[in-house]
């Protein structure tokens, strides 16, 4: 009985292993099927809507090469028409400076540079980039504008050069400069800058005294020996003569330039023969501020006037020159001369300037003060080869 008990229980056994042995790959089947459903699936809905998973990058490649090969050819155009101009008086170098070629006809060639680079002097020659030198004629010169023209044989130019505009730059526009600095040892020297301001009211002292010119700033390097060289655009194009640099301490890279059109306009006047007449005021006059910050005796009165109406700007009259401009619109001594037309008077040189823009004949409005009111008056321009 115990032997028929033990045979039952070890066949259950038996059918039992049977079973979860047939049901092992069954399982095994479901759960391959399940992971390749599971796949399908996913990959179905990356499928119908991509933006659930990936974000859009868009990456532009470009292919650059950078080559700066600087101003070289620019330079080229004009580097020839620039000489290198050495001052002498009584047979002694004393002074050099830069000039160039802006034009030529069959007998000529023409050399601009500034006045005060061969002012004084009884002879001036003139070195090219080939090696000539030779003496150059003084055709003219015009202190106020600081031009001058000197001419030599057309032959012996070896180029002339190209004329552009000032008045397209823009502040920020490439310029380069080539002249003499220091000495003929660093003759043809190019620097390079940028136009830094337009239109710069700066303040010259000149022999005949203080004048305004209105020029270019740039930050190109200019030193002594430059003046009267070209300063060019980025094409190689004149617009402008070096004049003057700002001296000081605590500036640097602050060189000016003269407008090509303005030293064009003089040197023509000048090859022309043309009487450049200044329009006349027939006044002595002082600076305000001369007056208030130099007092002396002999400005009492005015001071005390000055003073007492709390004026810092403008011109006194001196003095007024019987039958002049002045005297028959009725100025008078002790005057304080703010205005022409529109335009503010600080000081003698703003007045020169702006007298100066005007013509012989103009009729200008001077508004001045006198006694502390203030006046104005309408003058006619009259000629004269003095100043004021």
């Amino acid at each position: 009985m115990e032997n028929e008990i033990e045979g039952n229980v070890s066949e259950v056994k038996n059918d039992k292993k049977k079973k979860s042995s047939n049901k092992t790959p069954l399982i095994i089947i479901a759960m391959i099927c399940v992971f390749f459903a599971g796949c399908a699936g996913m990959f179905g809905i990356i499928y119908a809507c991509p933006s659930l998973f990936t974000s859009e990058l868009t990456r532009i490649e470009k292919n650059v090469t950078i080559t700066d090969t600087g101003l070289a050819e620019s330079v080229d155009k004009v580097y020839n028409s620039v000489v290198v101009v050495s001052v002498y008086r009584k047979n002694t170098l004393y002074g050099s400076g830069t000039g160039f070629v802006y034009s030529k006809d069959d007998d000529n060639a023409y050399i601009l540079t500034n006045n005060h680079v061969v002012e004084e002097s009884d002879k001036v020659m003139v070195s090219f980039t080939d090696g000539k030198v030779i003496e150059a004629d003084l055709v003219g010169t015009n202190e106020l504008a600081d031009i001058a023209v000197l001419s030599v044989d057309a032959d012996d130019a070896l180029a002339v050069a190209e004329i552009g505009s000032s008045e397209d730059l823009k502040v920020g526009d490439t310029s380069f400069a080539v002249g003499a600095p220091l000495d003929s040892v660093y003759s043809w020297t190019v620097t390079r800058g940028i136009i830094s301001g337009k239109d710069r009211m700066v303040q010259v002292a000149a022999s005949s005294g203080d004048y305004i010119m209105k020029v270019i700033q740039t930050d190109a390097a200019i030193n002594n020996g430059n003046s009267g060289g070209p300063l060019c655009n980025a094409n190689g194009e004149v617009i402008g003569i070096n004049s003057l640099k700002l001296v000081d301490e605590s500036v640097e890279g602050m060189g000016f330039a003269i407008p090509i059109e303005r030293a064009i306009k003089y040197a023509d006047m000048i090859r022309n023969g043309e009487k450049l007449e200044q329009p006349y005021l027939g006044v002595s006059m002082i600076n305000v501020v001369d007056v208030l910050y130099s007092y002396s005796s002999r400005y009492a009165s005015i001071y005390r006037d000055l003073t007492s109406n709390d004026i810092t700007d403008g011109v006194v009259v001196y003095s007024v020159e019987k039958d002049s401009s002045a005297a028959k619109a009725g100025l008078e001594p002790g005057d304080v001369i703010t205005k022409i037309n529109d335009d503010n008077i600080i000081n003698v040189a703003y007045l020169r300037y702006y007298l100066y823009n005007y013509n012989v004949g103009d009729k200008i409005t001077i508004t001045y003060l006198r006694g502390g009111n203030e006046k104005t008056v309408t003058i006619t321009l009259e000629g004269s080869n003095k100043t004021y």
